[in-house]
């Protein structure tokens, strides 16, 4: 299956590299060093590291406290951090500078991927979520290179798709050392596409570990006091484009029965800002960039952050959080960061992504489900008029993260394991 899977791969390279340049229109960043997709690049200083493949800036913000305790905890196995996406490479750098080595991940082609682990000659290697590619697989654990596959995860979604090959992914499954699962149902679905069961283990979901920069609540605090305490502040964190006519629509219907409420809208893709701000504006909102760097002014109604690296900040800012690629089928993104701050939580319908964790949010009563604008438009009304309301969901999404912690120190111990094994 494998080598079928090459053969295939082959031939549909020419639709990979189109896909590439037409993700540049919208971000440059995917036309630049091509070279390190082929596994051409010049190689980190030392080799007998730990390699870490965080896929795009989700994983890497999920990977970031693993990362930072990595460098810590191993001063003698240098870390390099692999991503895909232009903006997972810009977040590497933001947050790790030069104290990681960073370069693209290698596309699964057999040449490409030996001459990656030529040049790394790592020492281990980590997988965030669920990124299986065979021919990574193969050619690592062919060189003695054990693969831990950490935060495993595999939405219902995800799952029937994988079901379909699943000889393909029995096999690359089969090549890791660990599988460390986000949850029961993650492992239970790992395990149907054929992960070994001696191999597979859950730790729970990192992102449970939520590192809250020092200061942060007191930065949200001051922001707030310099826009006006006392307005209701709506942030809509990790929005897509056809939501954000659903979310713009129904804000405008809060501002009919709350004049002074503000919208902080900050759009999933960098390539995006401009035009979220174009559609708050023809949806007859009063707009302000973050990157003008100026003061909210009251008369403002939607705050667009134009920036990335800054939803943390103005989740601490905000009275509610609505969770982004929620209200269309993308399947949701992190509810974790804002409920860590204490912050009501809105989702809209589609969270397959983060249905767990989702559902653990609602049942706690830290989170609501909206279907629609309408319900959205109900809910904000509702919540910004019910202070103590408020304050026991956001309670009781600080107490469900704390209650989840610990993956971290789980991850950990079994990376430590799978070191030892190695230097023996």
């Amino acid at each position: 299956m494998r080598r079928l899977y090459t053969a295939l791969l082959y031939l549909a390279l020419p639709l990979v590299l189109l896909f590439l340049l037409v993700r540049s229109l919208r971000n440059p960043g995917y036309r630049a060093r091509w070279s390190e997709r082929f596994g051409r690049f010049a190689g980190p200083p030392r080799p007998g590291g730990i390699v870490v493949h965080a896929a795009s800036l989700g994983e890497v913000n999920a990977a970031s406290a693993l990362i930072d305790t990595l460098i810590r905890q191993y001063p003698d196995a240098p870390v390099t951090v692999t991503t895909f996406t232009p903006t997972g490479s810009d977040r590497v750098g933001d947050v790790f500078g030069a104290a990681v080595f960073h370069v693209y991940a290698p596309l699964d082609l057999p040449g490409a991927v030996r001459r990656f682990l030529d040049r790394v000659r790592p020492r281990l290697l980590v997988i965030m979520e669920t990124e299986l590619w065979p021919n990574l697989y193969h050619h690592a654990a062919a060189a003695g290179i054990p693969i831990l596959i950490a935060n495993a995860r595999i939405s219902e979604r995800s799952f029937g798709r994988y079901r379909r090959w699943r000889a393909l992914t029995a096999e690359a499954l089969g090549q890791a050392a660990r599988i460390a699962a986000q949850s029961a149902g993650d492992a239970d679905r790992l395990r149907a596409l054929g992960a070994p069961e001696e191999r597979l283990t859950v730790t729970g979901n990192l992102k449970f570990d939520v590192s809250l920069p020092p200061g942060l609540a007191e930065e949200g605090e001051a922001i707030r006091v310099a826009w006006g305490a006392q307005r209701p502040v709506l942030v809509a964190g990790s929005t897509h484009e056809r939501e954000e006519a659903v979310l713009l629509a129904a804000f405008r219907g809060v501002l009919a029965a709350v004049p002074d409420a503000l919208l902080v809208l900050v759009p999933r893709h960098p390539e995006r800002f401009a035009r979220a701000a174009q559609a708050a504006r023809a949806a007859g909102l009063n707009v302000v960039l973050r990157s003008a760097g100026t003061v909210c002014p009251a008369t403002a109604q939607c705050f667009v952050v134009d920036a990335m690296g800054e939803l943390l900040r103005y989740y601490a800012v905000g009275d509610v959080a609505f969770v982004g690629g929620s209200l269309e089928p993308i399947g949701g993104h992190n509810v974790l960061e804002p409920a860590a701050l204490g912050r009501p939580v809105l989702v809209g319908p589609h969270t397959f992504n983060f249905s767990d964790i989702t559902a653990q949010l609602i049942d706690a009563g830290a989170a609501l489900r909206v279907a629609d604008g309408a319900a959205l438009e109900a809910t904000l009304l509702e919540l910004f008029g019910d202070a103590d309301q408020r304050d026991r969901m956001g309670a009781a999404a600080r107490d469900l993260v704390a209650s989840g912690q610990g993956a971290l120190t789980r991850t950990l111990e079994e990376i430590g394991r799978l070191l030892t094994a190695v230097t023996g």
